[in-house]
């Protein structure tokens, strides 16, 4: 695959190993053609040039995701790419745009969840990691984008994963192409469980896998022109049958087998059947049972997955039945019979057995037995019946079971088929190709030779698709490639299938004769085939021939091939079957017309098997084919244990070998410019100087070194093979001469450092030395100077001692003295204050005596003249009253005749009921007689044309018969009569359709008109009680007004209620002590006062109609942009005014919410401006804090306001406490003025939770606009942009670190915007706070996800990339400040341990509690592991963490795989509401209105001078 290329001494090299395949190892010396490598795993050998290929030395640790990046595409390279990844846990690499899959024989649930699929979707083809779900979701895309059918092939050998690989590409499917809502089975929950019931009847237990297919299978999943799943298909290929009878040790037979013999007891015993391991083709292994697997529940699942695909119970009992009848036929033994040759059943265990399988085939007994031991041949003149010895009656039982099998597997194939329907107006298919890989085995019989030819054909389809890819990259890059060859297989393609003379074509041709044996078919190959260079005969073997196959020579042996190839019914079973009484059977056996002789007639299963693979090919040539190869690691079916001889013998099988040999036909190394310009530049530094593009540089390299045969295409260099070799020796040896260089540079270094450290220690010790003598001299002189110190303060201390005994004594003295003086003086101080109280409490109490004598007098003269005034009011009211009577009795009126209408529409209503049950029942009546003639006209119907038909046949039957013609008369007689009676039905049969359906017209009319007259009625009914409606609110209006002048005429003095009626009234309402004096207090709260009568006397309108042009107006201002004052939205702040004077808050009904909730939603209808928005939030939710404050729900507690003082003490101490804070009291005044209490009924309460609705919607759709702002900015600040020298050196200047900031700076930019705009409409900083932790958790989640998917994120410089960016934000939760950014810095917890892990330097130092406990502690394993296995340093090419760290985290990972919640590593977008009305309520203060100003435009408007107070 790579051309011989001179390899160095200390070049690293891959050799051939007979334990490990290849082993890497270093050149130790060279001789010619034969090179001494020592090997890494400490041996030493010698191999020559010819079989040594070189080793990528600057390979990431971790191995690349798609190997075409390989610097060398070989075998050994491909091999360690796989086992490296492998040994990380990622099981899926990509060879371009082949993905290969190892088994890794454990679960990873995390791998394959809805959000891993949701990571998938619409993301380009190698943008993440490799995956299923990323070839479905390409061909997916490209079948949608270009309208062209897609194949997705899916090979391996048993066991590498395919069927498991199939089922994650149809849930993929299924996931993008299946509808949201749908009633009933969706065809794509058909189509994924239709895996469980084809796996229970055509997968089995094999050496290789627990749960091989031993079928193959293509599926069709149709789709209509919106992408969705509209129909699907399923195409099987050759059933293993002879698994049916026998099963090898330690293999298992088919799972519905064990399925049915651990399924309820119930079940058992109704198929009388008993212990798996007392039927004979179950015993034949000792394997009964699978770990991990429950029969019992697999048996349960697969009846509910028939229920599913739409097999009723009836035919799953059938198919049951025919399974627990072949269990039964198997354990038939025969005896040698009473005549010659003959047999018969052995014991009576036997008759058992052959009793019960006749019962479940519901057939006769001894129609049974003879079918076993007899066998019916027709002659030309006679018909003979020969008996059968007991070998060939259990070959008769075990082809019965066979080919019994085989009919019911190809009865559930066709019914999931027309259960799921097709979809004949879809025009764009995706198939999935689930088909065995290459076999070879010890003993290959003719179902290998069928599985590889199967492969040949895919293996030539693949390496023309291979080299298609190959020439549309030449293509796309423009270098010539004509001169390329392409390997093909066609002379084995031919050897095999050719007509007349392949070998398919020689094994049917001795198939049709019967003496023919194993021995003469394999002499006629010897003989037709001996000079063919791809075929040839063992030496040791009279009937066996070897092929050599593209992935190896495979020796077939022939003793079964003609048994194999035929196909065909025995007749005494057809008949048998056919006659069963169960349908269910007899449908498996149909008696068509050539089965109508007694004669079993030859049907080649390879000739039917090559059509099969022919139309297969066909399809898959009409489709645009994508390519998943299963690879399984090991045959002992345990996780982590790679084999290499077993993965590379399987990547030759798969073709992936193949593929690379086409590669390597052409250019194997494709590296684009600035990777080449990166690591060749060394070569020859002076190519970049002066520069201008990368390639230039290029070519100016490649003819620097002297390199012939290269091609420079658009974007890349393409190398021949070897010549990738022969530059990194080149390059090898540059570093080799720069290394000596730098290691002379080092010593002269070192030296030179060791001579500075010598010399500054000599005279670091001299200066100790004089330090220390000088210090000694110091220490005699401080002693000295302490003594004389310490003298002088003893002799200060003795003096201050005698100087305070003095002070103090002189001190007490006087103290005496002047307490004694104080004393006499406050005793005369007391006796003064004592004479002037008693004094002042005398006059005071002569001063009151008086004040009371004058106001007793005066109350009494006010109660005398109030009295007179009162009764001369209470006859006017008295006179009033008489007038409201009348109107009450109009009242009562008009509510009895609403009475009687609302009685009779209902009983309209019960009427109208009564007949449309009764026209429903007659309805449901007619249509089931309709239905019953309908069915006995099309049975009469099919029994005339079966009539006709037979009439038909016997009349061309009776030509044939010349020589005694023969005509029933009587027979024509009954049939014509039978026939004009058929026609007398038919004619009476139709005459009562036509009736049945004039009836129903006529009903159906009926119906109409009474509809209609309902209606009528009720719309009556609505008029009048909104006639109703309207007088209770006039009558409730002048009750009101009356109680009004009642209380007037108490309250009011005579004179001034006769000269001043209003404003004395008004006063008495503004007068706080006179209104808590009065008991109707709260009839004039609900009812203020109301005059019908303007001040000229001309009538004004009715109060609701003027409350309704008031909303109105409302509407119309609010509408606008109104602004704000002192950072208060005036809108809401006018609106809360309004409803709180209108006593919207307290009606029991009232239209003004509605209106608004309707104004509200039709003003956030464009949902793209967050300016609108943000204007609007504000609004909303300063709106709900006024309600939320002001409304009270009915029946609670109102708060109590505190009683006036009374006392002049009391009145005093209120003095004293206001006084420091007169201006603060004021303003909580005011406030409480603004924002009062109020008891809400219904309709408030109802608006406050609409409202709320409202303040959540509006605060998404803000929310979701920065998040699909910031979408596509963070799809660039993940990975730094790359820089290679040649664009360093271009201009002499990068532009690396400018396209850098840009991505962040957006990011920022659209922050500050969006602060901006909330800042600029006052939206409450709590929801400030609240969107901003849901957008930087977006941040978070978005950058923490990618870094996980994408391997070329997690390197470190890719880390000091994110952390620049990640500071930018941090520096903007400064500036933005905690009132606004919250805690916004810490939602990006987990990016921000990430990156921090990313750029530590030495990490294989760290230990995994470190990690844990210090670095990462909010990071799980799962996430951990990801990152640690992922990492890559592309600056200084350090390594990752220990082996010893990975090893405890697959640990921890495996204890944890059972936990559903811990295997999931990416994280979820918490799109949830984070604030309640609670929050908004306690982040606002109620004092901060009490400066609001109203509307300006409302202020000018009569109705709205109450905005003024």
């Amino acid at each position: 695959m790579v051309a011989s290329v001179s390899l160095g001494v200390g070049s690293l090299v891959w050799v051939e190993d007979q334990e490990e395949a290849w082993i890497d190892g270093e050149v130790v010396s060279v001789n010619g053609e034969d090179i001494k490598i020592h090997c890494t795993s400490g041996k030493t050998v010698v191999a020559k040039s010819s079989n040594v290929y070189p080793k990528d030395a600057e390979a990431p640790p971790c191995g690349v995701d798609d190997m075409t990046k390989l610097a060398y595409l070989h075998e050994p390279g491909v091999l360690h790419n796989l086992k490296t990844r492998y040994d990380i846990n990622e099981i899926y690499t990509y060879t371009g745009n082949i993905l290969i899959a190892v088994n890794p024989f454990q679960k990873l649930p995390h791998l394959y969840d809805s959000h891993m699929m949701a990571q998938y979707k619409g993301a380009a083809f190698g943008e993440l990691s490799p995956h299923p779900f990323a070839v479905a979701d390409a061909a997916y895309r490209l079948m949608i984008n270009e309208g062209i059918s897609q194949a997705i092939l899916v090979s391996g050998e048993s066991g590498a994963g395919k069927t498991e690989s199939t089922k994650l590409l149809m849930r993929y499917l299924a996931y993008m192409g299946g509808r949201a809502v749908a009633e009933g089975r969706t065809v794509e929950q058909q189509v994924l469980q239709s895996n469980p019931v084809l796996e229970a009847f055509g997968n089995a237990k094999t050496v290789r896998n627990n749960n091989s297919s031993r079928f193959g299978k293509f599926v069709e999943i149709q789709f209509d022109q919106r992408g969705k799943i509209s129909g699907a298909a399923i195409r099987t290929y050759l059933l293993e049958r002879s698994r049916v009878c026998q099963v090898s040790d330690p293999e298992r037979n088919y799972h519905c087998f064990y399925m049915l013999c651990a399924a309820p007891k119930e079940e058992i015993q109704k198929y009388k059947l008993g212990d798996m391991r007392t039927f004979h083709y179950l015993n034949q292994t000792n394997c009964y049972e699978l770990d991990g697997v429950d029969d019992c529940k697999e048996y349960i699942a697969t009846r509910k997955a028939m229920d599913t695909v739409g097999i009723s119970s009836e035919e799953q009992d059938a198919i049951f039945r025919v399974i627990a009848a072949i269990l039964h036929l198997g354990n038939i033994e025969f005896a040698k019979g009473k005549e010659m040759d003959s047999s018969t059943p052995k014991d009576e265990k036997s008759w058992f057995h052959l009793r019960t399988a006749a019962e479940l085939f519901m057939c006769d007994v001894k129609a049974l037995e003879d079918s076993l031991c007899k066998r019916v041949i027709v002659t030309r003149d006679e018909t003979i019946t020969k008996w059968l010895d007991p070998e060939a009656a259990v070959a008769s039982r075990d082809a019965l079971a066979k080919i019994v099998y085989s009919r019911l597997f190809d009865w559930l194939v066709d019914k999931i088929n027309n259960s799921i329907g097709q979809d004949p107006n879809s025009k764009c298919l995706i198939g999935v190709l689930d088909i065995y890989g290459f076999e070879s085995f010890k003993t290959n019989s003719f179902e290998q030779f069928c599985i590889n030819l199967t492969n040949e054909k895919l293996q030539q389809h693949f390496n023309q698709h291979v080299f298609k890819m190959e020439q549309e990259e030449y293509t796309k890059e423009e270098i010539d490639w004509s001169y390329i060859e392409f390997i093909d297989n066609q002379d084995v393609l031919d050897l095999i299938e050719k007509k007349p003379g392949g070998i398919i074509a020689l094994l049917d041709e001795a198939c049709m004769f019967p003496r023919s044996t194993h021995e003469t078919f394999a002499q006629k190959l010897y003989q037709t085939f001996k000079n063919h260079e791809r075929f040839s005969k063992p030496k040791l073997s009279r009937s066996d021939f070897t092929l050599s196959h593209y992935a190896g020579d495979v020796t077939y042996q022939t003793e079964f091939f003609l048994d194999k190839n035929k196909d065909y019914v025995i007749a005494e079973h057809q008949a048998l079957l056919n006659a069963s009484n169960c349908s269910f059977v007899s449908g498996l056996f149909p008696m068509s017309n050539e089965e109508t002789s007694k004669q079993s007639k030859f049907s080649s299963i390879g000739s039917r098997f090559k059509q099969q693979l022919q139309a297969l090919l066909e399809t898959l040539s009409a489709t645009e084919p994508h390519y998943i190869r299963c690879v399984k690691p090991n045959n002992l079916l345990k996780p982590a244990i790679f084999e290499n001889h077993n993965v590379l013998q399987q990547l030759r099988c798969g073709g992936v070998m193949e593929a690379i040999r086409i590669s390597c036909a052409g250019y194997p190394t494709k590296r684009p410019f600035d990777e080449f310009v990166d690591r060749f530049s060394i070569l020859a530094p002076e190519v970049l100087n002066g520069s201008t593009d990368e390639v230039t540089a290029c070519k100016r390299l490649l003819e620097k070194v002297g390199l012939e045969g290269y091609q420079i295409g658009k974007t890349k260099v393409f190398l021949r093979a070897g010549q990738m070799a022969e530059l990194d020796a080149r390059r090898t040896e540059v570093l080799g001469r720069s290394a000596s260089i730098i290691q002379r540079k080092i010593r002269s270094y070192m030296a030179q450092k060791s001579f500075t450290l010598l010399r500054r220690s000599a005279i670091l010790i001299q200066s100790v030395c004089r330090g220390e003598l000088t210090r000694k001299v110091y220490e005699g002189m401080r002693r000295e100077a302490s003594c004389l110190r310490i003298q002088r303060d003893l002799r200060m201390h003795l003096a201050r001692k005698a100087y305070k005994v003095l002070c103090s004594s002189a001190i007490s003295i006087q103290t005496g003295m002047r307490g004694m003086a104080a004393r006499n003086e406050l005793r005369f101080r007391r006796q003064t204050s004592a004479a002037i109280v008693i004094q002042s409490h005398c006059r005071k109490f002569l001063d009151l005596s008086e004040y009371r004598k004058l106001k007793n007098a005066a109350i009494t003269t006010q109660c005398a003249w109030r009295a007179r005034v009162a009764r001369r009011e209470l006859r006017k009211l008295k006179t009033a009253a008489r007038e409201t009577g009348a109107l009450q009795a109009a009242k009562n009126k008009l509510e009895k005749q609403v009475e009687e209408l609302t009685w009779r529409l209902q009983l309209e209503k019960r009427m109208r009921a009564d007949i449309e049950e009764a026209k429903t029942q007659e309805n449901e009546k007619l249509k089931s007689a309709l239905q019953d003639l309908q069915l006995q006209f099309k049975e009469t119907k099919n029994i005339l044309m079966k009539e006709r038909e037979a009439a038909e046949k016997a009349v061309k039957q009776i030509p044939i018969i010349q020589e005694v013609p023969v005509v029933d008369h009587e027979l024509m007689d009954k049939l014509n009569a039978e026939n004009e009676e058929l026609k007398a039905l038919v004619n009476s049969l139709e005459k009562k359709i036509d009736e049945t359906e004039k009836k129903y017209e006529e009903t159906s009319k009926l119906s109409e008109e009474r509809l209609k007259q309902a209606v009528e009625a009720e719309s009556k009914f609505i008029k009048l009680k909104s006639a109703m409606q309207m007088l209770e609110e006039k009558i409730s209006d002048m009750e009101s007004e009356n109680k009004i002048l009642r209380h007037q005429t108490l309250v009011t003095p005579a004179k001034g209620v006769l000269e001043h009626p209003f404003t004395l009234a008004t006063k008495v309402l503004e007068n706080g002590h006179h209104a808590n004096e009065v008991k109707s207090n709260e009839s004039q709260n609900i009812f203020p006062p109301k005059s019908y009568e303007t001040p000229d006397g001309k009538p004004r309108r009715p109060p609701t109609d003027r409350q309704h042009e008031d909303v109105d107006t409302l509407m119309d201002c609010v509408m606008k942009d109104v602004g704000f004052s002192q950072g208060k939205p005036v809108a809401a702040f006018t609106i809360y005014k309004c409803l709180l004077y209108w006593k919207s808050f307290e009606a029991e009904r009232t239209s003004v919410f509605d209106r608004l909730i309707n104004m509200i939603g039709s003003a956030i209808e464009n949902q793209e401006s967050n300016d609108h928005m943000a204007y609007w939030l504000s609004n909303t939710s300063t709106l709900l804090f006024l309600l939320q404050r002001s409304l009270r729900p009915a029946g609670s507690t109102p708060v109590r306001k505190p009683q006036p003082p009374t006392s002049l003490f009391e009145r005093m101490t209120m003095g004293f406490r206001s006084s420091p804070s007169t201006v603060n009291f004021a303003a909580a005044a005011a406030a409480l003025e603004t924002v009062r209490q109020v008891e809400a009924k219904y309709p408030a309460l109802l608006f406050k939770q609409q409202l709320t609705a409202y303040v959540e919607k509006i605060y998404g759709i803000i929310r979701d606009n920065s998040k699909k702002e910031l979408g596509s900015l963070l799809a660039l600040c993940i990975q730094a942009p790359r820089t290679s020298k040649g664009s360093v050196l271009r201009s002499g200047r990068s532009f690396g670190k400018d396209s850098s900031t840009n991505h962040w700076q957006g990011i920022i930019e659209c922050l500050n915007s969006l602060l901006s705009t909330l800042k600029e409409n006052f939206v409450p900083p709590i929801l400030v706070q609240k969107i901003f932790s849901q957008i930087f958790s977006y941040i978070n989640v978005q950058l923490f996800n990618s870094l996980l998917l994408r391997r070329e994120c997690c390197t470190f410089s890719n880390g000091e990339y994110v952390k620049a960016g990640l500071a930018e934000l941090e520096l903007w939760c400064a500036q933005a400040k905690e009132e606004y950014a919250g805690s916004a810095w810490d939602e990006l917890k987990h990016i921000r341990q990430a990156v921090g892990f990313l750029v530590i330097h030495q990490k294989y130092r760290i230990s995994y509690d470190e990690i844990t406990n210090d670095l990462c502690p909010i990071l799980s394993v799962q996430q951990l592991y990801r990152i640690c296995t992922l990492y890559w340093d592309d600056n200084y090419n350090t390594r990752s963490v220990s082996p010893d760290v990975i090893s405890s985290m697959r640990v921890l990972m495996t204890e944890d795989s059972n936990n559903a919640v811990s295997n999931s590593f990416l994280l979820d977008d918490n799109s949830s509401i984070p604030f309640s009305i609670d929050d908004l309520s306690d982040n606002l203060q109620v004092k901060e209105f009490s400066a609001v100003k109203p509307v300006t435009e409302l202020l000018e408007n009569p109705a709205f001078q109450f905005l003024h107070e």
